[in-house]
């Protein structure tokens, strides 16, 4: 029996800095794909997104707050059916307390 490879996952600080590397041109991809054990085609991939959606920085002066404000948004509804479940709970089980 062979053990089942799990894919490795880098994260967006990852990507970005080699996509960044690679198209400042001061590496070669092949010389990239060594020094991170990574394969060429992953560079082009990820250098290809960078300049596609290079644009959005600049789309939102603050990004992140739309995303912030759901979350609360989310968690204080979560909250108050805790505190509705609570109540109830409360009322039934008073006679037992």
């Amino acid at each position: 029996m062979t053990a089942k490879k799990s894919r490795r996952q880098f994260t967006a600080e990852f990507k970005s800095k080699v996509a960044l590397e690679a198209l400042q041109g001061k590496a070669t991809q092949s010389e990239l794909s060594k020094r991170y054990a990574i394969h060429p085609n992953l560079i082009s991939e990820w250098k290809k997104a960078l300049v596609e959606n290079c644009h959005r920085i600049f789309d939102d002066p603050h990004p992140g707050i739309d995303a912030r404000d759901k979350k609360i948004d989310a968690l204080t509804k979560e909250k108050d059916l805790l505190e509705q479940d609570v109540n109830f709970l409360k009322k039934k089980l008073s006679p037992y307390l």
